[in-house]
């Protein structure tokens, strides 16, 4: 490991442990005015009518009368409003705003609030759909001339769910009118010029009209990319007109219920096989994008882009679309895209090789990628791969090749075992173009005359560690003591625009910018006098520009690779099943600090497993998020896996800050293969398992069917 990956104490550790943080629920509520919402109770109506009782002094209904601006949510595309027009698209939509002094009184005016309905027929199953919001196809190759070569032809279908981020902190936002007209908004979020731009739309303004503030936000996962824009434009419509703060932060019902998920998919694979390889691959994706656009756009590009997985195959076609339902509108997750359709693309291999009558770790190994090779979108994979060094490191931590055919042979008795292992990557920063052509990120480095020096960039602090990283490096490259280096939350008022904290992209991308920010600062460091120093990003010479109408060129710089394997034992009496070890060897580069990054592997390990295993989400027959506690919607603690084991395993990529890749993502995106292998196995050899999660409900139905 390098110098800097060495351990310190994080700089947020302090307030957190004594519970001095300030979250946006935290502040004063004086003169605050508190926001509920007047949500639709069908999946898909006209609204006829909305008939208010009269207000008490002090209270305010706020509908899309009130935007000021255009009622649209600027997302990606602007077809969300900030209060229902119209229609309404899903059960939960926002229709209107109370606001008050009492909570109490503002609950008492939304039971009186009557809507009448033109009732219209929803959409909610994936496999009726047929508004496709976004559609993206490639290709390379010959396929039909594979298909017709081939040995064998084999096609599967694999479905995955929803999964919600249930953060410890619910979604919430405030909007305070200030003194010189301008409005403040701040609250729990991951990109503050994204819900500065989308204020600017909604409220008709210029951007010295409105600032945002990140708040201490206590954990993201995604869930705070997007949402944030849409509820913040909300209690902002909602402070101007009321004059005075305005605050709303959701109860755990209300966030399980209404807030952006994990998109749902269903993806058929078709491959032919030839003299024992794979040749070709047919695939198709189709992801639940629910009721609005929201994040779906580059959700799906992520999903399509790793849908043949870590392969090499030669002649490839994959389409992919997502599609209206009206359903809660699905949203940015840990992964992006990439769970969905690596799991696919690893059950299929491993069916696949079943099927030749091949140990599937050793099939795969005859298709993996390497440095040179071709992308799937006829990018080149330009750095090395080194997943045959880290499947290695996996298996002299859990004998996985030798349990693995063990576990193959027939089992007897109450209690049969599995093990299973996914070999991925994750793409790192923001697919395709994004970065040159619209993040276009800028930071700066502010030197005091005291000697300090603040870090000026948007990007926030969820959870990930930028509070101290982001210091680390500075600090590194100036030779100051950690403490003389200052990153606080950020305010659109004072810093640039460095991007969103998505697609694990901080540390790579801005974290490079703020080191060479730092170089420039020591080469003309003056003593006693105040400084200031700017990075623009510059896209690496080595890249193959990607055209996202082609779907053709470098789609990442560079790749975090994976592999997991996670052994399980199954009580056939009860379908229970106990998880005996989970292992995954994570190259994410050098890493910044080496705690925070084992943190970020075996948080994110869990977080997946809990995605393969229990996090079962649905709707109802009307539409409306069953799960909507934790009563019934599971996820899991450090006692379902208490043999975890994560190994870092550097493969350094020289354009990121000492060999820096992104982090946060990857080691999410591999646990469900890896877990639902191991469920097939132990479950005996003729089963084939096609979805996830895959429940103690889903086990108990094969053990009855298969009579174990």
């Amino acid at each position: 490991m390098e110098p800097i990956s060495k351990s310190v104490v994080r700089k947020d550790h302090a307030p957190k442990i004594t519970g001095t943080s300030i979250y946006v629920d935290d502040y004063a509520n004086t003169g605050v005015l508190t926001g509920r919402f007047l949500r639709s109770k069908t999946a898909r109506a006209r609204i006829v009518s909305v008939t208010v009782p009269e207000l008490p002094p002090g209270y305010f209904y706020v509908d899309k009368d009130d935007v000021p601006g255009v009622n649209k949510v600027h997302i990606v595309m602007d077809d969300t409003p900030v209060f229902a027009q119209d229609t309404v698209e899903y059960i939960g939509e926002p229709i209107a705003m109370v606001v008050g002094p009492d909570v109490r009184q503002v609950e008492a005016i939304l039971a009186g609030i009557r809507v009448e309905y033109e009732e219209l027929e929803p959409v909610l199953d994936l496999r009726r759909a047929d508004t496709v919001f976004f559609d993206y196809e490639y290709g390379r190759g010959d396929l039909e001339k594979a298909f017709a070569e081939a040995d064998q032809v084999f096609t599967e279908e694999f479905s995955t769910g929803y999964q919600d981020q249930t953060y410890l902190e619910t979604q919430g936002m405030m909007a305070e009118p200030e003194p010189d007209g301008r409005l403040f908004v701040h609250g729990s979020l991951q990109c503050v010029y994204y819900v500065h731009t989308a204020l600017m739309q909604a409220l008709g303004c210029g951007p010295e009209d409105v600032h945002v503030l990140q708040d201490v936000t206590g954990g993201g996962f995604g869930g705070k990319e997007d949402f944030p824009s849409i509820l913040g434009c909300q209690v902002a419509v909602a402070a101007k007109k009321a004059g005075a703060p305005v605050r709303c932060v959701f109860s755990r019902r209300e966030d399980l219920e209404f807030t952006p998920k994990r998109h749902p998919s269903l993806c058929t694979y078709r491959a032919a096989v030839k003299d024992g390889r794979v040749t070709a691959m047919d695939i198709e994706v189709l992801f639940n994008a629910g009721a609005y656009t929201t994040l779906s756009a580059v959700v799906l590009q992520r999903g399509v882009i790793c849908a043949s997985g870590v392969y090499n195959i030669e002649h490839l076609h994959v389409h992919g679309k997502a599609l209206k339902t009206n359903t809660v509108p699905s949203g940015a997750y840990r992964g992006f895209g990439a769970p969905q359709t690596f799991f696919a693309v690893e059950m299929f291999m491993d069916h696949i090789a079943k099927d030749l009558g091949e140990d599937s770790l050793e099939f795969k190994e005859k298709h993996l990628v390497k440095q040179g090779d071709k992308t799937s979108t006829s990018g080149i994979y330009h750095f090395p791969v080194p997943l045959p060094d880290m499947i290695e490191e996996v298996n002299a931590a859990c004998d996985f090749r030798r349990k693995h055919k063990e576990y193959a042979l027939p089992q007897t008795g109450r209690f049969r075992r599995g093990i299973g292992m996914s070999l991925y990557f994750h793409g790192a920063g923001f697919t395709g173009s994004g970065e040159r052509d619209i993040i276009k990120a800028v930071c700066r480095l502010a030197k005091h005359a005291d000697g300090t020096v603040e870090i000026l960039a948007a990007n926030g602090e969820i959870g990930q560690g930028l509070r101290t990283t982001f210091p680390k490096i500075v600090a590194k490259e100036l030779g100051l003591p950690l403490e003389k280096v200052r990153f606080e939350h950020p305010d659109t008022a004072r810093v640039p625009d460095s991007g969103p904290t998505v697609a694990s992209r901080s540390l790579m991308i801005v974290g490079e910018l703020l080191r060479r920010c730092a170089v420039r600062l020591r080469e003309t460091w003056v003593d006693g006098e105040e400084q200031m120093v700017e990075e623009h990003f510059k896209e690496p010479d080595f890249m193959i520009p990607f055209y996202l109408d082609k779907f053709q060129g470098d789609a990442y710089p560079t790749y975090a690779w994976g592999v997991n394997a996670i052994e399980v034992e199954v009580d056939t009496y009860t379908g229970l099943t106990k998880i005996l070890g989970a292992y995954g060897s994570f190259d994410v580069g050098t890493p910044m600090d080496e705690g925070i990054v084992m943190g970020q592997m075996e948080g994110g390990f869990l977080q997946g497993i809990g995605y393969a295993s229990m996090e079962s989400m649905d709707y109802d027959s009307r539409g409306r998020i069953r799960n909507n506690s934790f009563s019934d919607y599971l996820i899991p603690t450090a006692a379902d896996v208490p043999n975890l084991t994560c190994m870092l395993h550097v493969e350094k990529y020289p354009d990121g800050p000492y060999g820096a890749k992104g982090a946060g993502e990857l080691p999410l995106v591999g646990a469900p293969g890896a877990y639902v292998e191991a469920m097939e196995q132990a479950l005996g050899g003729s089963v084939r398992l096609r979805h996830a999660p895959f429940t103690p409900e889903d086990t108990m139905k094969v053990i009855a069917k298969e009579g174990l």
